[in-house]
């Protein structure tokens, strides 16, 4: 092990850190909150057809709702690939999954009884290619 002298500024930096702790987690905190309930379940849906997606999504909040996640965080995409805006025959807005899952979740009562809010998210957990579902408390 090499023996490195600390300039002036490490030094500094870090007794800065040692006498303010406050922006260092309790980790015995952290862990006994994830145990009671986890916030937020991830899924990215990139590759799914809307079927696909529409079976996938139910069984995402089925399963989140029953385990008392309350936040669904989905990566459906902006739809820039898809390539239905030069077919006449296809719905632009009803042939990107960041617009049929919304719809498909407001259109099953099941679904729709779990769901408090569908909402885009900002930029730092996807932006307009992701969608944050929140979820009702389970009532029992």
């Amino acid at each position: 092990m090499i023996k490195k002298d600390l300039s002036k500024q490490d030094k500094k930096d870090w007794k800065e850190f040692l006498e303010n702790l406050s922006n260092v987690p309790n980790k015995d905190d952290l862990e006994k909150q994830n145990n009671d309930r986890i916030r937020r379940f991830k899924f990215d849906f990139h590759g799914y057809s809307i079927e696909d997606a529409n079976k996938k999504i139910n069984e995402i909040i089925n399963a989140c709702y029953e385990r008392g996640i309350f936040e669904i965080l989905i990566i459906t995409g902006k739809g820039i690939h898809s390539k239905t805006e030069k077919n006449v025959y296809v719905s632009e807005k009803y042939s990107k999954l960041k617009n049929t899952i919304p719809e498909f979740i407001k259109n099953n009562l099941e679904l729709k009884s779990k769901v408090n809010q569908i909402k885009e998210v900002d930029q730092t957990l996807g932006g307009s290619g992701a969608l944050l579902i929140k979820l009702r408390k389970i009532t029992k």
